[in-house]
């Protein structure tokens, strides 16, 4: 019987509770620490789920026998609490999006490779078979190299979700708004359809959310070094919220397509997957007619499973083998790199008012 991988959780929030249940699906790894801030907190956490907690992370990587880390505190967080897990002999799989800027990321990625470990990055939309459909469309060359490619994102958030932490909807606490938060997973997948971007150029402000700081919404052209071009439409200001979608069409006339959310996107601790996700555009000659059939085997799966913490479970028996075998994880932090220097650049292009090479 192959030996558990021990992984423990970074901080104690409504992220972290859905990943520790997780684990409960799985095999090969187990979850056995948590660490905090908050003596309290932590220790609360602790005991919901069996686990130790600690209150430094060399430590507990040290005591509890630790071989990776999850990092689910907020996001500007992300660069301290992995660099310490790495330096400490752990290896780390960090929420989304891996940092707030590529300066943090370019740190984070230093050090795993100074420390031998290694760094992944939380990309679950990835894993949904509606979004795996169309990466397989493209890797066998049926809808020919990627031409236009669209990202459109039309949700909702209340003032209640914005104070349900106080960092939430700050530029110091959270570093974004809509495109770091939100938009995040479909610029990620975004650019693994598509391919290296070369140019971005965006705007984005705040349209009816007066009492946050940051943006609600956002829009950019994007132009890829294979030529192909790209537009970005995110927002989380339609009540109740409508859809997240992915289109990518290609040179050969062929277009493929993903709604990844409907209705306003999850929110941890609040709401669960509002409807599945399914493939919306389907033009590949002799395939159009699959539509209907992948939507039926989508619902009937989603239905057998607990999409909130089912595709994060993937991702975490994914990293234990990498580690186990020595090889890359599947979204490693080069990848998730990625998406941040696409926020990025549309926050830097709609600041300076030119176009910005990420």
């Amino acid at each position: 019987m192959k030996e558990k991988i021990r992984f423990a959780l970074l901080t104690y929030g409504k992220m972290a509770r859905l990943q520790a249940q997780a684990f409960k699906l799985l095999d090969g790894c187990e979850l056995v620490a948590v660490w905090g801030r908050s003596k309290e907190k932590r220790e609360a956490f602790a005991a919901d789920f069996g686990l130790k907690a600690y209150g430094d992370i060399a430590e507990m990587v040290r005591d509890a026998r630790i071989d990776a880390v999850i990092v689910a505190s907020p996001h500007p967080q992300h660069k301290e609490q992995t660099i310490a897990a790495l330096e400490a002999g752990a290896h780390a799989i960090v929420e989304k999006p891996m940092a707030i800027t590529t300066e943090d990321c370019d740190a984070m990625i230093s050090a795993a490779s100074k420390a031998g470990r290694k760094l992944a990055v939380i990309s679950q939309r990835r894993l949904y078979p509606s979004v795996r459909r169309i990466r397989d469309a493209i890797d066998s060359g049926k809808i020919g190299q990627p031409a236009l490619g669209q990202v459109t994102i039309l949700g909702w958030r209340d003032e209640e979700y914005y104070r349900s932490d106080p960092w939430r909807g700050k530029w110091e606490a959270e570093g974004g708004g809509v495109l770091v938060n939100q938009a995040v997973h479909q610029l990620d997948i975004f650019q693994w359809l598509m391919g290296p971007i070369a140019e971005v150029s965006g705007y984005w402000g705040n349209l009816n959310h007066p009492y946050i700081e940051v943006e609600d919404s956002a829009v950019a052209s994007v132009k890829f070094e294979s030529g192909a071009l790209g537009s970005i439409l995110v927002s989380n200001s339609q009540k109740p919220g409508i859809y997240a979608k992915i289109h990518v069409h290609g040179r050969n006339g062929a277009s493929t397509g993903v709604q990844t959310d409907g209705g306003a996107m999850f929110i941890a601790g609040r709401s669960g997957v509002a409807e599945p996700p399914f493939n919306d555009i389907w033009t590949i000659p002799g395939e159009e007619q699959l539509l209907g059939t992948w939507k039926k085997e989508d619902e009937a799966f989603f239905k057998s499973i607990d999409a909130t913490n089912y595709f994060h479970g993937l991702q975490f028996a994914d990293f234990a083998e990498a580690i186990r075998e020595d090889r890359a994880p599947a979204v490693d932090g080069a990848e998730g790199r990625k998406a941040v220097a696409l926020f990025q650049a549309i926050y830097r292009s709609g600041r300076e008012s030119r176009s910005i090479r990420p």
